[in-house]
């Protein structure tokens, strides 16, 4: 009689996989074990890094590292950006999809400010693939250590800068404001990589209704080599068109008035405290 070997049954088959990181702010020294252990057990790995010199960095960690920035337009074409992170998402699925374990690279923490990891994600999980994000130190996290902010004494609110000129965005004066991609505000092709000072005093009238315009603006940009420091420039309010933002600098606004005591909710909270006093 003829043994027959089992066969293997189909959900046995090994399966994609993705998971993207963050390579944090700083080269090298922002990576962390987890994420660096993610990358080197990979069978493909995606970069979606800016800086050449980080390219090169992450291709000794691992030998197959296929760079995302090509898919760019060059500001030219007038190719948007929307379009080339749903490139990014298809070109990182095709991989998962072969049966390949992905690893897609990011500054900063993945999540922030990038819309390809969530999609893709999703996207990954949403066709049955294990799929998971793993956080890195931001330019936010960055951002508190070197100007010296903590979110929890006065608040802290953060927008993209489009998002005042485009809606309407309540903004709170007693907390500290973060912008983002201030170098880019007002674009709404996706195509552009900057946008002149005509755009910033835009988002001048917008911020002078809560702000005066001798009132300090920080632009801040981050360390992104260890032999690098911080880029802290103070001007005023006013002064913001005339003053070159890049897309990779924020601006930061501490408070411009006082938090305001809400005695109504105060005196509420002091009768629970009485009600709440043991009996003498």
């Amino acid at each position: 009689m003829t043994s027959v070997l089992p066969t293997k049954p189909a959900d046995a088959e090994p399966r994609g996989s993705i998971v993207c990181v963050g390579l944090g702010m700083t080269l090298g020294s922002h990576l962390s074990p987890l994420a660096r252990s993610h990358i080197q057990g990979a069978e493909v790995v995606f970069a979606a890094l800016s800086d050449a010199i980080v390219e090169l960095w992450l291709e000794h960690m691992h030998p197959d590292v296929r760079s995302l920035q090509p898919y760019y337009g060059d500001g030219k074409n007038g190719k948007s950006r929307a379009v080339t992170y749903r490139e990014w998402v298809e070109v990182m699925m095709a991989e998962v999809r072969a049966g390949k374990r992905v690893c897609a690279v990011f500054y900063g923490h993945p999540g922030i400010f990038a819309w390809s990891p969530h999609e893709v994600i999703r996207l990954a999980r949403t066709e049955g693939f294990r799929a998971h994000m793993e956080p890195g130190i931001s330019a936010e996290d960055c951002l508190y250590a070197d100007l010296g902010i903590d979110p929890g004494r006065l608040g802290c609110q953060h927008y993209e800068a489009s998002q005042l000129l485009f809606y309407e965005t309540p903004i709170n004066p007693g907390a500290c404001l973060v912008l983002w991609q201030v170098g880019l505000v007002g674009d709404r092709s996706m195509a552009r990589f900057s946008t002149g000072p005509e755009y910033r005093q835009v988002l001048v009238d917008v911020l002078s209704r809560d702000y005066p315009l001798d009132h300090e603006v920080i632009i801040y940009r981050g360390a992104t080599l260890p032999v690098e420091q911080p880029r802290i420039r103070h001007v005023a309010l006013r002064d913001l068109p005339a003053t070159e933002v890049g897309s990779d600098e924020t601006v930061v606004l501490r408070p411009a008035a006082p938090l305001r005591a809400n005695h109504a909710v105060r005196e509420r909270l002091a009768v629970l405290d009485r009600g709440t006093e043991s009996p003498a």
